[in-house]
Formats: structure tokens, sequence, C-alpha cells
């Protein structure tokens, strides 16, 4: 898939309300025994990259050292749903401070009452930080209304011939 085709699909209205909104992403990543992990994480985006802070010493960033292939998904629980699936290669970089983005992440899921207090925590425990950054090789939207899985769609067109 072309950066281009990435970028059109990510600019569509419905990508933007999963990129912008409070929902985790659902991060996938090969685990160092081999297995597969699925966690949900805050995440932030910088262009046409997704971008996820956490601690130094975390299991997923060694793992993402070894293989940085994921796959992340970033959905609604209502009714269409709205789903954004996501792969991408992951680069891993240490950084001093809390990144501007890990604060704004954090800000999408609370309340303006709550955010103080969380900031405040973050900045007195976190003196360094890994930033993965996630540059996207596919993208697909499905928003159940002008696009939909393409298992459905071919069972709907079998079963509309016949």
């Amino acid at each position: 898939m072309t950066r281009e085709e990435i970028a059109e699909i990510l600019a569509k209205p419905y990508a933007q309300q999963l990129l912008t909104g409070p929902e985790p992403a659902r991060f996938a990543y090969d685990g160092l025994d081999g297995d597969p992990r699925v966690i949900p994480i805050g995440f932030w985006v910088e262009g046409e990259q997704i971008v996820i802070a956490t601690v130094p010493k975390s299991a997923k960033v060694a793992a993402l050292r070894k293989n940085p292939k994921v796959a992340l998904t970033i959905d609604t629980g209502a009714f269409p749903p709205k789903v954004l699936l996501l792969r991408g290669t992951a680069e891993v970089e240490l950084v001093q401070g809390i990144p501007e983005g890990y604060l704004q992440a954090g800000h999408k899921v609370m309340t303006d009452e709550q955010y103080p207090e969380w900031e405040a925590g973050v900045k007195a425990l976190y003196t360094e930080m890994v930033v993965i950054t996630v540059t996207l090789t596919w993208a697909k939207l499905l928003d159940f209304e002008t696009t939909i899985p393409k298992a459905v769609e071919d069972l709907i067109k079998e079963k509309s011939a016949g």
C-alpha cells in the first residue's frame, strides 16, 4: 500500500474521529517468546505516524527491538462500529523527559478536572521514556456504512447474484 493510499484513508472523517478521540489503540506485537500480545494503549498522531510512549524497561520495548512489525486497531463500541485497522513498523527511541504528545494523549481520556493531578504524577514519575513511532505500511477503515469487511462484501455479492 502506498503512502498516498494510507494518507487518503487516514484523512477520512471517521478515521480522524478515531485518531483524535478518546478510544485507546489496541497494539499488537510479538513478545520475546514469539507469542503474540495485544494491549490497550494511549497514542497520538504525528503526520501519518502513530506514536506511543512507555516505560524504558517495558517488555514491549525489548520485543519491538527484536521484531518491529506491529498492528493497531482503534474502534468504537457503538453500532454501527467504526474500526481503523493499521499495520506498520515500529522504531524505538529513548528520550529525556516526557513527550508533549504523551501528555496530550492522556488528556484525551480524562476530564479537565482530572488532568492536573495526573500530569503532576506523570512528571514526578518519569525522567525518561521510550517513544515508539509506528510508520504505517497498511490501513483500512471499516465504518459499516460505506466500507465493510471484504468477506462480508463478497458474501453480499454472492447472495445478490444467486
